[in-house]
């Protein structure tokens, strides 16, 4: 990702700040920095597997299955767990099978659903690229540790408030 010549985030802030007061361009400049450091971070994460042939959310696929005591779940699970459409993960899992990385088949318990399953060589690309990405900080080199944490506090504050899990 090539930097860009102005910092768009205190731009829209300006303008925000021209129209609306000093005020309401806070919480503005905050939620739009929060947008673009996570497009900045997933540029930095699809860079880092490109290696092993994955994106982020096909890396994070690879990772759920292996934390899974057999390696496997139905692929509408996978979506919740993702936190993507069942469409989008049913798109995901397809890659990971052209690639090698998952088998899809039916499941013997509800003869709707459709397993993906782990093989052992998706088990090797999600270790291996899960070493690049914990060399690299995932993306996050550039914040003390003191202040990743704090990053993470302030975040679960906000998903506490919005009603994203249970504490």
């Amino acid at each position: 990702m090539a930097p860009l010549r102005i910092d768009p985030v205190a731009e829209a802030r300006r303008h925000w700040e021209e129209r609306w007061g000093a005020e309401p361009s806070r919480p503005m400049a905050a939620v739009t920095s929060i947008m673009r450091a996570q497009q900045v971070l997933m540029a930095r994460l699809n860079e880092l597997l490109r290696p092993h042939g994955l994106t982020f959310p096909r890396f994070e696929a690879l990772v759920l299955l292996s934390y899974t005591r057999n390696g496997e779940l139905p692929i509408g699970k996978l979506g919740e767990r993702l936190q993507v459409h069942r469409t989008s993960a049913s798109s995901i899992v397809a890659a990971l099978e052209d690639d090698g990385l998952v088998t899809r088949v039916p499941s013997e318990r509800d003869g709707r659903a459709t397993l993906a399953i782990i093989t052992e060589a998706g088990r090797a690309t999600a270790r291996a690229a899960t070493a690049d990405l914990n060399a690299a900080d995932f993306g996050l080199g550039a914040l003390s540790a003191g202040e990743q944490e704090g990053l993470t506090g302030v975040l679960r504050t906000l998903r506490l408030d919005a009603g994203d899990f249970v504490p």
